[in-house]
């Protein structure tokens, strides 16, 4: 017996044979996953704060990215950098877009291909302290594992900042003293307060940021003389970096195909434009070469 024509059936059956036979039945919508986006106060990466909020590399180029995105809802979280770590450690679908890549951090974080290439760090002193660190300079970089090992200089880190495995191996071996560790959103700018106050020597980081960050207190970037590490390589690798989740690695994947479009023209210029004029059509060479060489790196 056809269920749907028997004179008994409730009304409730009645209606949804008709509704099969208009092919009208409603769908289940599917709810939208959201990507969280975890954002740190880093110049000129991205800048939360002063005249020129907004305008940093990230800044500009997220909204891009997360619009090539349109199957997830998006929301974007400030962040210091160990509530960052933390939520992508365990939350299930969170990425920071301006990551470095080291190994220990590629057992719990997704990694895309890199997003843009930046200068290394290198070892910012003000030029009234050069003559001391002239031992330690050779052919115009300088020996950190020799001045990390040499009393009674010492150097300013960002505390818990990746500086790339090299870097990071060397500060890992650093005697007890030789490392002045700062915590916090403003730690670079602290360090060169503290630089400026004769409290250490010399710091590391990124010369646009430190040149920035120096310009946030005050003080002339023209001051300060920025030396390479010897044995870095000219340039580092930033990348998007997700929970290592079946959503994260997904997200990944979608990720590296906007990231193919978007790094070679719109993030190279972004981050070019943040450098001293000098350096910008070096650095556009070099890094459209890269890419060209190794598209999927």
């Amino acid at each position: 017996m056809n269920p749907c024509s028997g004179g008994r059936m409730i009304r409730g059956i009645r209606l949804f044979c008709m509704l099969l036979a208009l092919g009208t039945w409603p769908q289940v919508s599917q709810a939208r996953n959201t990507l969280i986006w975890v954002l740190r106060d880093l110049p000129p990466t991205t800048i939360f704060e002063g005249p020129q909020k907004g305008r940093g590399v990230i800044d500009q180029a997220l909204p891009v990215l997360m619009a090539s995105l349109p199957e997830y809802d998006h929301q974007i979280v400030h962040v210091n950098r160990a509530r960052g770590m933390q939520m992508l450690r365990e939350q299930p679908f969170v990425c920071d877009p301006a990551l470095m890549f080291n190994l220990q951090r590629a057992q719990w974080i997704a990694f895309s291909i890199t997003s843009f290439r930046v200068f290394s760090n290198g070892l910012a002193v003000r030029r009234k302290d050069r003559d001391g660190l002239q031992p330690f300079i050779h052919d115009g970089q300088i020996d950190l594992r020799a001045l990390l090992a040499s009393a009674p200089h010492n150097v300013g880190v960002v505390a818990e900042r990746s500086y790339g495995e090299q870097i990071d191996s060397l500060l890992a071996q650093a005697p007890p003293g030789a490392l002045m560790a700062h915590y916090g959103n403003s730690a670079i700018g602290n360090l060169l307060q503290m630089q400026r106050h004769g409290r250490l020597k010399a710091l590391i980081g990124y010369q646009p940021e430190i040149r920035f960050q120096a310009q946030q207190q005050g003080i002339d970037p023209n001051e300060l003389e920025f030396y390479p590490i010897q044995g870095m390589p000219k340039y580092q690798s930033v990348n998007v970096g997700c929970s290592n989740t079946a959503q994260g690695r997904q997200a990944v994947e979608r990720i590296n195909r906007a990231l193919l479009e978007l790094r070679p023209h719109t993030l190279l210029e972004l981050y070019a434009q943040w450098l001293e004029p000098s350096l910008r059509e070096q650095y556009r060479s070099d890094a459209l070469a890269f890419f060209h060489d190794a598209p999927q790196r």
